[in-house]
């Protein structure tokens, strides 16, 4: 064992193209760091709906070029099968280690097997990317990210020519493709004869964000904004200037580009303490609204300032935003589908009725949202929204920033906010409360061994509530392809359970509806709804043993 385990890792590091992993794979098996050399040679990871996310590092196992010239390779391989040979595939980056690496071995390979290719001209949003792919009748993209993810992380997320993400049975049949390349030498990649472009992509992305606003909407809403030490900045802050906002005040220390995001410990808007940087410029500054995108910008979170002068901000869940935008475009007379995952919030399918507008719930990603048909609108409570799906088929944080802007404008011309609204739409929808209990582990076993322990020994009632229905989405229903999650319908309640698709997480996804028949009955509604949340999660994590 231990010596094929040395003759695999030696195989690798001869076609290993970096000269930093070749060195750092080097020095473990000069070491013989059999239980390190062992944690990455395993397996490979694994191609899927997400494509490809993991820690840089040596080996199979880890994000590295040899891992993504594989990648490129078995994209191209199913490309030129499905009879796109010659076609234009459009590479974007984000600027963590090693994206523009990865963004140009891409480019070599793709130019290697007969198809063409083009690369952003700097790191850019996500969005930008997902809009290039149709604004340039590309029949393929490919973004390098790793989104949200820790800074030793990085990721590969491929897109088909509709401009949404994968879907199966195109994972698979990609991963097969992988698979099916047996050496690095095999794989043709010159030295050149791709293009890189230019600003003109940019600037029509940014002409279609004009498009996002309502002529002659209020632009009076002054922001704090934080690009998570992202790419977000160039690009929002030229959408917000040519919409004719006030210039979003920026959170310096997290306002330019840094693979290894020292302000933060998981640059994520949703984790604790990631706002505490831009909440103390809001302080300083007193704006109207906090916007942060996550460092890819396809995320984007709020913040408000609950009471008056000195009051404290908070981030709004994305369901509230969520809710916020949706009545905010029934308002405007959207016409068109609304459709969320089955994780988010009840809420838009009531708003959606009410109006008069189709519906629809997806799997989890947006790569199920963005393919509804007559998609109008589309969100997920991970702070996802797509508010322009013939521009972007993906999630957009630049332009869902436009819109709650543009909404939060309209309400200060009001002497409102979008708590007010919140509260508005709580009386007449009902108080939507939700939460989330997310267990980020070491051991993946132990997600395993969670959903085991509540498939074999389901609970019968959460929080003193009785539940209605109990499914296993893992056998599909009616409305949803197979997924490994659980679904749990209590009286006045939901939960879901499901390992994240991204991140060594179990994520239990939680929603009470309490009834309020007037603004007055808002506090004791928030309190009800507050600790059925509470003991929901206790009760929940007992029944898995978590």
């Amino acid at each position: 064992m231990h010596d094929d385990l040395i003759a695999r890792a030696k195989a690798w590091l001869a076609e290993d193209p970096d000269p930093e992993t070749r060195d750092e794979l080097a020095k473990l098996i000069d070491a013989g760091d059999t239980a390190e050399l062992a944690a990455r040679f395993s397996g490979t990871l694994q191609f899927g709906t997400a494509g490809l996310r993991g820690e840089l590092g040596a080996g199979p196992m880890r994000m590295n070029r040899s891992v993504v010239i594989r990648a490129a390779a078995g994209l191209a391989a199913y490309l030129n099968r499905k009879g796109a040979t010659g076609g234009l595939v459009v590479i974007g980056y984000d600027a963590r280690h090693k994206s523009a690496d990865f963004a140009r071995d891409t480019a070599a390979v793709m130019t290697g097997a007969g198809l063409r290719a083009a690369v952003l001209p700097r790191p850019l949003p996500t969005p930008v990317l997902a809009f290039a792919i149709r604004h340039l009748g590309a029949v393929a993209g490919v973004e390098v990210t790793a989104s949200h993810n820790p800074p030793r992380d990085n990721g590969y997320k491929v897109y088909l020519g509709d401009g949404s993400q994968i879907v199966p049975p195109a994972d698979a049949e990609i991963a097969a493709e992988i698979d099916a390349v047996r050496s690095l030498n095999d794989v043709p990649r010159p030295d050149a004869g791709w293009d890189t472009l230019d600003d003109t992509v940019l600037d029509a992305y940014l002409a279609r964000t004009d498009a996002v606003l309502a002529p002659g909407s209020p632009r009076t809403a002054r922001t704090v904004y934080t690009a998570m030490h992202g790419v977000g900045k160039g690009t929002l802050l030229a959408a917000f200037a040519r919409a004719g906002f006030p210039a979003p005040v920026l959170v310096a220390e997290q306002a330019e580009p840094d693979p290894d995001f020292p302000t933060v410990a998981f640059p994520n808007p949703e984790e604790p303490g990631a706002m505490d940087l831009a909440f103390a410029k809001a302080h300083e500054t007193d704006p109207d609204l906090i916007v942060a995108n996550d460092p890819d910008a396809d995320r984007c979170a709020v913040a408000v300032k609950e009471g008056n002068q000195g009051g404290a901000w908070r981030m709004l869940r994305g369901d509230e935003v969520g809710a916020l935008l949706a009545t905010h475009l029934v308002r405007r007379g959207a016409r068109g589908t609304f459709a969320e995952s089955i994780v988010s919030s009840s809420l838009l399918g009531r708003i959606a009725e009410k109006a008069g507008l189709p519906y629809e719930e997806t799997l989890t990603g947006f790569k199920w949202i963005a393919r509804v048909e007559g998609l109008r609108y589309g969100y997920e409570e991970a702070l996802g929204y797509c508010v322009d799906p013939e521009g972007v088929r993906d999630k957009d944080g630049i332009t869902a920033a436009l819109v709650i802007t543009e909404l939060a404008s309209q309400l200060k011309e009001e002497g409102r906010t979008l708590l007010d609204l919140l509260d508005d739409i709580a009386v007449e929808y009902g108080l939507h409360a939700t939460d989330q209990l997310s267990v980020r582990v070491q051991d993946l076993s132990v997600i395993a061994r969670a959903m085991e322990r509540l498939r074999e020994q389901p609970p019968t009632a959460l929080a003193g509530l009785t539940i209605t229905r109990a499914e296993d989405l893992t056998r599909g229903t009616d409305e949803l392809p197979p997924t490994d999650g659980l679904r749990y319908t209590l009286d006045g309640a939901r939960v879901i359970v499901r390992p994240s698709g991204t991140e060594p997480k179990l994520k239990c996804y939680l929603e009470v509806v309490v009834p309020v028949a007037s603004h007055e009955g808002l506090p004791e509604a928030h309190a009800k709804a507050t600790d059925l949340l509470a003991a929901i999660k206790r009760d929940l994590s007992t029944a898995a043993g978590i």
